[in-house]
């Protein structure tokens, strides 16, 4: 099978969601594909071009196809379900947070920006405010998944951590996350309702 940009991103995707983002390595993926690591660089100049190939095809899981939203439809509304989206996209490959935020030259992620402002542009906000409102929107959700990928503590961590005394110092913290998440709340609420704070 000839070596191929697209055979090498897939592939790099497979070692993405298996090792990480940390695992990665242009030498790692040679060894997978078969091939010297020099070859790849026909494909991929360096580790910058492989974390901007690995974006562009996260994101076009969920944004192969840019459409406006439909006229009834409240701009508010539209950019919440855009941003689940993008969320969904981002959570869909491990570490997929940290490719995005870290590939600054993603033609993908370049065009869903220009889309978003661009449609509520149309829809009547100035540019500056259509811009600022995108850009918390993405900040907010790339923000938001980083941290729900981020490595939880391991028991080595959690050893000697005192969970009653942690209450203690926090009272107001503890009995907010309590009462947010009772039965039936989840995270994808946590997430759409901090998220609509930001937006409106």
């Amino acid at each position: 099978m000839s070596l191929t940009e697209q055979r090498i991103v897939a592939e790099a995707v497979t070692l993405l969601d298996e090792d990480g983002l940390d695992g990665v390595t242009l030498r790692k993926l040679a060894q997978r594909l078969g091939v010297q690591a020099p070859t790849l660089y026909w494909h991929l100049r360096n580790k910058a071009a492989l974390i901007t190939a690995l974006a562009e095809a996260i994101l076009a899981e969920q944004f192969a196809e840019l459409r406006p939203p439909d006229p009834a439809v409240r701009w508010r509304d539209w950019l919440m379900e855009l941003a689940e989206r993008l969320r969904g996209a981002l959570l869909a490959h491990r570490d997929g947070a940290r490719v995005v935020s870290a590939a600054q030259l993603s033609t993908r992620m370049n065009a869903f920006s220009e889309f978003a402002m661009k449609t509520l542009v149309d829809r009547g906000l100035p540019l500056r405010e259509a811009r600022l409102r995108v850009l918390a929107m993405e900040r907010f959700t790339i923000g938001h998944v980083l941290e729900e990928q981020a490595a939880r503590p391991d028991d080595d961590a959690l050893a000697g951590f005192d969970a009653d005394a942690f209450a203690a110092a926090h009272p107001t913290l503890v009995a907010g996350i309590a009462e947010y998440f009772r039965p039936g709340r989840t995270v994808d609420d946590l997430f759409r309702d901090t998220l609509r704070l930001v937006i409106e």
